[in-house]
């Protein structure tokens, strides 16, 4: 089974990529949906959060909004809150492995948004990054409801530059443009992973495929 992970920063277009993926038959992990669930009441994040922020949970379960509020611009709250998070998740994203690998998957994807942030890569055997113009990325972002340009710097702030993020992909996929163009670099990227490539090897990624 080859691994196949998706990434790319706010506003870039990864949500539509995945769907995108699904059509094209691929498996997909969504690590946001892993964190709605661990955050859901009877969720297996729910009583360690308690114990480090107390304030956030409401009728069992993580209120996301009040947590968000409770870590912004708190660096020490963040990586106590990352500490408590990052290998739930990671663990989810390990049987959701297992699991494909007992369905004996060619392909699956791993959606992770903090992909590079948190050494996901090291699951996959290529990376996809979708990319934009910052513009419209601004644009994108700055549409959602309860953004504020503050808010938008400080998550920018805690991930991986989006031109660090194209060097250390195995694929870039431009989104800036239509969907249908957005779908067809993804159906070249399915195609060539079918294919048996590009992957890892003893000598490490191969060279960036702009699709």
């Amino acid at each position: 089974m080859r691994v196949l992970g998706l990434t790319g920063s706010i506003g870039m277009g990864k949500t539509t990529a995945a769907r995108m993926l699904r059509r094209l038959g691929v498996p997909v992990h969504d690590a946001d949906g892993a964190v709605h669930r661990l955050f859901a009441a009877g969720g297996k994040a729910v009583l360690p959060i308690s114990r480090e922020f107390p304030e956030t949970i409401v009728d069992g379960a993580v209120d996301r909004q009040r947590l968000g509020a409770r870590v912004f611009q708190d660096p020490a709250a963040l990586r106590r809150l990352e500490s408590v998070i990052h290998p739930l998740v990671r663990q989810e994203a390990l049987d959701f492995l297992k699991r494909q690998r007992r369905r004996r998957a060619a392909l699956v994807v791993l959606d992770i948004p903090l992909l590079f942030e948190t050494g996901g890569e090291a699951l996959c055997d290529a990376v996809i990054v979708v990319s934009a113009p910052r513009r419209l990325q601004r644009q994108r972002v700055m549409r959602r409801a309860g953004m504020s340009e503050e808010r938008f710097q400080a998550i920018l702030a805690r991930q991986v530059p989006d031109e660090v993020k194209r060097k250390r992909a195995d694929f870039v996929v431009r989104t800036g443009s239509s969907k249908a163009m957005t779908y067809r670099q993804l159906s070249h990227i399915v195609r060539r992973m079918r294919r048996g490539g590009p992957g890892k090897s003893k000598a490490g990624r191969t060279g960036t495929v702009h699709a």
